[in-house]
C-alpha cells in the first residue's frame, strides 16, 4: 500500500521545500516555529502546512516529530505583497531514532532529546511518515489512508485497540457502521478465530460479514427467560414498577422455589452428570439470579396454591396478576424468543454455543437483529446480552476473549439517570471498567455522544471522532481526548464522509485518516428504504396490505433471505 511520492503530489512540494523555518521558543512540549518571510501574496508550501500534518526537528542526535495543533499570522500584512510574520505552534509527539545494531531508522513516542532555539523545521518526509504511522507488526490491521499522504495506510494497534475499549463517534451519515464493519472484517482477515458479538438495532450489518456470520434474527433469536436474573424478569413481568412491592416479593419466593421444583424433576442420571460436571449449583444454592431453568407452569402453579391458602379477606390481586401476565407473556408471539417451546430444557451451553461462537466453526462473528424484540424490553435483553458475556469470560478465566459491539450505545447507557434501563447501564459499564481484566472488549458507537453515560467514554482508550456539527458532542470528545488532539477536533464539523479524527492506544499518533471502501455487497444498511425509489417502484398490492395486516395481528414480521 505504500508508495513512492510522485512529483506533483503535495507532498512531494513539501519534500522538495526542505526548511520551513526555525523554534524561537520552547515550553514543556510545545514549540513556536517561525516560518521563513513570506508575501501575503505568496501560496507555496509554507502556507499550506495544514494543522494535523507532522513536522520533522533536526537536532544532532535524533529527529525530533511534532504535531501541528495551531497556526497564527500575529501581525497580518497591511498591503498585498508585503512580508509577513507567520507562526506554527506544535506539540512534540516523538522522535526518529537510529538503531545502532543494524543501523535501520524508528520511531518512538515521547522525547528523550529536546530540540533547542533555533533549530530548523521541516514537513516529516515519506519516509517519516511511514515510519510514524505504517505499523510494521503482525497484529496491526489497515483501516485506510492518512490525509497528509494517501498513500501511506492508517494502521491500528489491534491488541492496544480491544485490549482497553473504543469508541466510533459521529453523526448520521458519516460512515460509522461502514467504519464498524470495516474495522472488524480487517481483524476477521487476520484472525478467523476471533469472537465477536454486534448488537444490530437496525438489522444494518446482516449482509456485511457474508458467511462469516452467524445472524441471529428475530425469528430464531432463543433467550431463555431462565437466563435472566431477577432484576431482568422484574422488567419483562412488572415494566419496571418499583410501587408494586407485594408483586416483587412474592416473586421472590417463588421463583427460586420453582427452579428447586425443576431441579428436583430431574432424573438421578441427570443429576449425577451433572454434579460430575461441576457446572450446575445445589439446590441449595439456588437463588431469583442463578442461571437455572424453571417452568412458568410451575411458578403459575405455586401462585395458585398460595392463593388456596390464603384468607378470604386477604387481597389476592397480586397473585392474580401475577398469573394473568404470565398467561399474556407466553402466548403473546413477540415473546416467543424467551417463552417459546413445548418444553423446557437445560439448554444454555447450546445458548452461549451460537451466541458467543464457541466453537467458531467458521463464523467468528454474531450479529443479533434486535428489531423483532418489543421495544419495552429491548434494553432488558441488551443487559443479558452483555452480563451474560461478561460472566462467560469470569467463569472460563479469560478462556474466550470476546469483542462485544454496542451500537447506539446512547440507548443503552444514557447519561441521564432517569433514562434507561439501570441493569444494563451496570452491565456494560463493568465491561467498561474490569472487562479488560478477562479478555472482554468494548466497541461503542454512537451519534449522540453528549447522551451517552460518561463513564463509558472515560474508560475507552482509542476514539474515532467522524463529523459532528453539535457543538454539545463535539465538547464531550475535546473533553476525552488529550491536548495533542485538541487542534485536530477544530475539523470535526467540516470532516467528509469516512473520514475521522482518530487517537488513543490503538493509532500511533493522532491522525485525520480516510477509511477504506468497502465493497458494495458489505456497506451496512445497503437495503434501507430509499423513499423516492419505493414511490417511484410503487409494488404495493390491495393483497400484499393483506399479507401486512396478518403479519402484524400475528406479531411476526416477514423473514429476508
Amino acid at each position: 500500500m505504500s508508495q513512492t511520492a510522485t512529483a506533483e503530489s503535495p507532498l512531494a512540494a513539501q519534500m522538495a521545500m526542505g526548511p520551513i523555518g526555525e523554534i524561537v521558543s520552547l515550553s514543556g512540549d510545545k514549540a513556536i516555529v517561525l516560518l521563513d518571510h513570506v508575501s501575503g501574496s505568496e501560496t507555496d508550501i509554507r502556507a499550506r502546512v495544514e494543522i494535523g500534518a507532522l513536522m520533522r526537528i533536526e537536532t544532532p542526535f535524533s529527529q525530533t516529530i511534532a504535531l501541528v495543533c495551531a497556526m497564527s499570522v500575529p501581525a497580518p500584512a497591511e498591503n498585498r505583497g508585503d512580508k509577513e510574520f507567520r507562526i506554527l505552534e506544535l506539540e512534540l509527539v516523538g522522535e526518529l531514532l537510529t538503531n545502532a545494531a543494524n543501523g535501520r531508522r524508528y520511531f518512538r513516542r515521547g522525547v528523550s532529546i529536546y530540540p533547542s532555539l533555533g533549530d530548523v523545521v521541516e514537513p516529516a518526509s515519506h519516509e517519516d511518515l511511514e515510519l510514524v504511522y505504517a505499523v510494521k507488526h503482525p497484529a496491526a490491521i489497515p483501516i485506510g489512508a492518512i490525509k497528509q499522504d494517501g498513500s501511506i495506510p492508517a494502521m491500528l494497534r489491534v491488541d492496544d485497540l480491544l485490549s482497553k475499549h473504543f469508541a466510533i463517534l459521529g453523526a448520521t451519515g458519516t460512515g460509522k457502521s461502514c467504519s464498524v464493519a470495516l474495522m472488524l472484517r480487517a481483524r476477521l482477515d487476520r484472525n478467523p478465530d476471533s469472537h465477536m458479538v454486534v448488537l444490530d438495532p437496525h438489522n444494518e450489518y446482516a449482509e456485511s460479514f457474508g458467511e462469516k456470520a452467524e445472524r441471529v434474527t428475530p425469528t430464531d433469536l432463543f433467550l431463555p427467560y431462565w437466563m435472566f436474573t431477577f432484576e431482568e424478569i422484574l422488567k419483562v413481568l412488572l415494566g419496571g414498577d418499583a410501587d408494586r412491592t407485594r408483586e416483587i416479593e412474592i416473586l421472590r419466593e417463588i421463583i427460586p422455589e420453582a427452579k428447586r421444583k425443576y431441579r428436583s424433576g430431574a432424573s438421578r442420571i441427570r443429576e449425577q452428570a451433572v454434579a460430575k460436571a461441576g457446572g450446575a449449583a445445589t439446590a441449595a444454592q439456588l437463588s431469583a439470579d442463578t442461571p437455572s431453568p424453571y417452568r412458568i407452569s410451575d411458578v403459575v402453579s405455586l401462585l395458585d396454591e398460595r392463593m388456596g391458602r390464603l384468607d378470604a379477606q386477604r387481597d389476592l390481586s397480586p397473585y392474580k396478576n401475577l398469573i394473568a401476565r404470565l398467561e399474556s407473556l407466553t402466548s403473546d408471539p413477540r415473546y416467543a424468543f424467551m417463552f417459546g417451546g413445548v418444553t423446557v430444557e437445560d439448554s444454555m451451553v447450546e445458548v452461549l454455543s451460537r451466541l458467543f461462537r464457541i466453537p467458531v466453526d467458521g463464523k467468528p462473528i454474531t450479529t443479533i437483529d434486535l428489531t423483532g424484540v418489543p421495544s419495552e424490553i429491548v434494553n432488558v435483553v441488551v443487559s443479558v446480552l452483555a452480563r451474560t458475556a461478561f460472566d462467560l469470560a469470569v467463569w472460563s478465566d479469560g478462556a474466550t476473549p470476546v469483542l462485544l459491539v454496542c451500537e447506539e450505545a446512547h440507548r443503552y447507557a444514557p447519561s441521564d439517570a432517569s433514562l434507561g434501563f439501570e441493569p444494563t447501564k451496570r452491565a456494560i459499564s463493568r465491561i467498561a471498567k474490569e472487562g479488560r481484566k478477562y479478555g472482554v472488549s468494548l466497541c461503542i458507537v454512537s451519534q449522540r455522544p453528549s447522551e451517552l453515560d460518561p463513564t463509558m467514554l472515560s474508560q475507552c482508550n482509542t476514539i474515532f471522532a467522524l463529523r459532528m456539527s453539535n457543538e454539545t458532542d463535539q465538547e464531550i470528545v475535546r473533553a476525552a481526548v488529550s491536548d495533542t488532539a485538541n487542534g485536530l477536533l477544530e475539523f470535526l464539523p467540516a470532516l467528509g464522509n469516512g473520514e475521522a479524527i482518530a487517537f488513543g492506544e490503538g493509532v500511533m499518533l493522532p491522525v485525520q485518516l480516510r477509511f477504506a471502501r468497502l465493497p458494495a455487497s458489505a456497506v451496512p444498511g445497503k437495503n434501507a428504504a430509499r423513499i423516492s425509489e419505493r414511490w417511484r417502484e410503487n409494488a404495493m398490492t390491495r393483497e400484499g396490505l393483506s399479507d401486512i395486516v396478518s403479519r402484524w395481528r400475528s406479531q411476526r414480521r416477514a423473514s429476508k433471505t
